[in-house]
C-alpha cells in the first residue's frame, strides 16, 4: 500500500487535529505552569502531563486500525508477508500522532520555561517512545479480538486508566513504569533518575513484545501463554529496578555543572542562569552579605545551587529566572539550618517557633541601613508578627541581637533545644509570643 495511502485512511491521521487541539487547549494551563524556567529537562518533564492522553488515543487509533485489518481478512488470505510486516505501516502513523501530540505538549512547556533545548532528552523522550508504541500494539491486539465498537472505548478508557492510575498509588514503583512521575522532574539542582527511565523501558519492551508475539502468533492458547508471560516478566523486571524510587523519579543533579567564580565569597550557579543573570546573582550576594558580616553575621566561605551543599558552603536557593530582588531572600534561607530530621519525622521542633523572628532580623540586617523590617514576608517566610519582634530587636544592643540570633540557629539545628527568650523581655521564648 502507497504512504499516501496510508496516511490518508488512517485513524492516526483523523485524531491527529483532536489530539492536539487537546493538548492546546484542555492541557494548556497545566503544561505552561511550574515549569523551572530555563531548564530544557524540566520542560520534558513537565510535557509529561500530556502523556495518559497521547498513549490513550494511540490504543484507541490502534483498536481500531487492528479490527480494521481483521474485518479485511488480511491474514486469512494466506499473504505473502508475516503478519508483522502487514500491521507495522497501518500501525506506524498512529504511533507518529502519538509522539506528534507528544511533541507539541514539550514545545509548549518549552515556551513556557523560555527554553528551546526541551527537545534533546533522550530519557524522558525513550519513555515517550516505549508507551506510546506498546499501547500502539495492544491497542492492535484488542481490535483484532473485539468488535470495533467494543474495542475502541474498550482500549481508550483501559489505556488511560492503567497509564494515568498509577501516580495515586500508594506504592510507587507502578507509576514509573507508566511514566507517571515524569511530570515532577525537575527542579534545576535534579535530573531524572536512571532507575525510573529503565523500568519503564524494561515493561513497555516486554509488552511490545508480548503484542508482536500474539500479532505473529495470530493469538493462538500458546502464543497467549507466552505473551503473558512477557508481559508478567516485564512487570517484575521493570517494578523491580524501580523498587526503591520515592514518588518523584529524580536524584540530586551533579555539582560538577555548576559555575563558581573566585570571589569572596565564591557563588557557585547553574549554567541555566545565563551570563548576565550570574553576574546580579553575584553581585547581590556579595552586597547582601557585606551587610550581614558587618553587623557579625557569619558568612560562610561559598553559596551553592546545589542540592546538598558541602562543608563551608550554604545554600542558594534562587530561581534560574533570579532578579535582584530574590537574592536576599536565598541568602537569608541558606543561613539557617533546615530542618533536622526529627522535625521532618514529626519529632516536637520547639526551636521552629523562633525561625521566622531570624528570618525578619536577618532580612533587616541584610538590607540598606540594616534597620528596617519588611511588613510582610517575601514569600511568607516571616508573619507580620515575627516583623514586629524583630523591629524590637533592632533597638537593642548590637551585641545583644547577635547573642539571640546565635542562640536560635542553635536551637533550629535539633529537636532537643529550647529557643532562647526574646531580649526584650527577659522571660517569654519566641515560640511563646507567636
Amino acid at each position: 500500500m502507497l504512504l499516501r495511502t496510508v496516511l490518508r485512511v488512517s485513524a492516526g491521521t483523523r485524531t491527529l487535529p483532536f489530539l492536539l487541539g487537546f493538548v492546546l487547549v484542555a492541557l494548556g494551563d497545566e503544561l505552561t505552569t511550574w515549569v523551572t524556567p530555563a531548564y530544557g529537562l524540566a520542560a520534558a518533564g513537565h510535557a509529561s502531563l500530556a502523556l495518559p492522553f497521547a498513549c490513550a488515543a494511540c490504543a484507541a487509533c490502534g483498536a481500531w486500525e487492528g479490527a480494521r485489518l481483521h474485518r479485511g481478512r488480511v491474514f486469512g488470505r494466506s499473504p505473502v508477508r508475516s503478519a508483522p510486516a502487514i500491521t507495522t505501516p497501518v500501525l506506524l502513523p498512529v504511533a507518529v500522532m502519538g509522539g506528534l501530540g507528544m511533541a507539541v505538549a514539550l514545545g509548549t512547556a518549552a515556551l513556557a520555561g523560555g527554553t528551546v533545548d526541551g527537545v534533546p532528552q533522550p530519557a524522558p523522550l525513550a519513555v515517550w517512545a516505549g508507551l506510546l508504541l506498546a499501547n500502539t500494539l495492544v491497542g492492535s491486539v484488542v481490535g483484532r479480538v473485539l468488535a470495533p465498537l467494543v474495542a475502541v472505548p474498550l482500549a481508550l478508557a483501559g489505556s488511560f486508566v492503567l497509564n494515568a492510575y498509577p501516580a495515586a498509588f500508594d506504592t510507587y514503583w507502578p507509576r514509573h513504569l507508566v511514566g507517571g512521575g515524569l511530570s515532577d522532574c525537575c527542579a534545576v539542582d535534579q535530573v531524572l533518575d536512571g532507575r525510573a527511565v529503565a523500568g519503564s523501558l524494561v515493561f513497555s519492551g516486554a509488552v511490545c513484545a508480548a503484542a508482536v508475539l500474539l500479532i505473529r502468533r495470530r493469538g493462538t492458547p500458546l502464543a497467549v501463554a507466552a505473551a503473558l508471560a512477557v508481559t508478567a516478566g516485564g512487570i517484575a523486571a521493570g517494578g523491580w529496578t524501580a523498587r526503591d524510587l520515592g514518588p518523584e523519579p529524580v536524584r540530586d543533579r551533579s555539582a560538577a555543572a555548576l559555575v563558581c567564580d573566585g570571589g569572596r565569597p565564591r557563588v557557585c550557579l547553574w549554567p541555566e542562569l545565563g551570563d548576565t543573570r550570574s553576574a546580579v546573582v553575584r553581585g547581590e550576594v556579595r552586597r547582601v552579605t557585606g551587610n550581614l558580616a558587618w553587623y557579625g553575621v557569619a558568612v560562610p566561605e561559598a553559596f551553592t545551587m546545589a542540592a546538598r551543599p558541602g562543608p563551608g558552603e550554604a545554600k542558594l536557593g534562587v530561581p534560574t529566572d533570579a532578579r535582584a530582588q530574590d537574592v536576599a531572600p536565598a541568602v537569608v534561607g541558606g543561613l539557617l539550618p533546615r530542618a533536622p530530621d526529627c522535625a521532618l519525622r514529626g519529632d516536637p521542633y520547639p526551636a521552629d517557633a523562633a525561625a521566622g523572628t531570624a528570618t525578619a532580623w536577618l532580612t533587616a540586617r541584610a538590607g540598606p541601613g540594616g534597620t528596617t523590617v519588611p511588613a510582610a514576608g517575601v514569600g511568607g517566610r516571616f508573619t507580620e508578627d515575627d516583623a514586629a519582634r524583630a523591629a524590637l530587636l533592632l533597638h537593642l544592643p548590637d551585641g545583644t541581637q547577635l547573642a539571640w540570633y546565635r542562640a536560635t540557629v542553635a536551637a533550629l539545628a535539633d529537636c532537643g533545644t529550647l529557643p532562647p527568650p526574646l531580649p526584650h523581655t527577659g522571660t517569654a521564648s519566641a515560640g511563646g509570643e507567636r
